[in-house]
């Protein structure tokens, strides 16, 4: 009986915020959250990107530890920041087509192919600048795979 009161609670509370305007601008908190993950990606990436360009030095320890963090996000479960209508065509604030939402298998299977490619990062980014140059290829089209079917272009 506790537990029922619980989720009473917290159904009571995400709907009453998730038509709610944040001082941030946000209409739903899980837009916020997914775009601050896809910044931490960023982020990490881009560290990567310059060793991997030459637009900074090689430095392992520091690959590494940007390469297990991107690994670790992909590897959070991001189902609760993904909710139906808060796609570019429900909401201001998101790029995100509707087309994430009626075709789920295959947003599931670029994830996958993100994770994978995040973990062979890990692997290889501390290996030497070579290795983590050949990981870069892999792990950036599986970021642009997604983005190019899933994602508005900025305007």
């Amino acid at each position: 009986m506790f537990s029922v009161r619980k989720t009473a609670l917290a159904a009571a509370l995400i709907g009453a915020t998730a038509g709610a305007a944040f001082a941030d601008g946000h209409a739903n908190p899980a837009v916020k959250a997914r775009q601050q993950v896809m910044s931490l990606y960023a982020f990490h990436l881009g560290t990567l990107g310059a060793m991997a360009q030459g637009k900074m030095d090689y430095d392992a320890e520091m690959a590494t530890k940007a390469a297990s963090n991107l690994a670790a996000l992909t590897s959070l479960d991001q189902s609760m920041m993904w909710p139906a209508g808060t796609d570019s065509g429900s909401m201001e604030g998101t790029r995100a087509k509707a087309e994430i939402w009626s075709n789920f298998p295959d947003v599931g299977a670029k994830g996958k192919a993100l994770a994978d490619a995040s973990m062979a990062m890990k692997e290889a980014a501390g290996g030497g600048l070579e290795s983590l140059q050949a990981a870069m290829g892999p792990l950036g089209g599986a970021c642009g795979a997604c983005h190019k079917a899933y994602r508005e272009p900025e305007s």
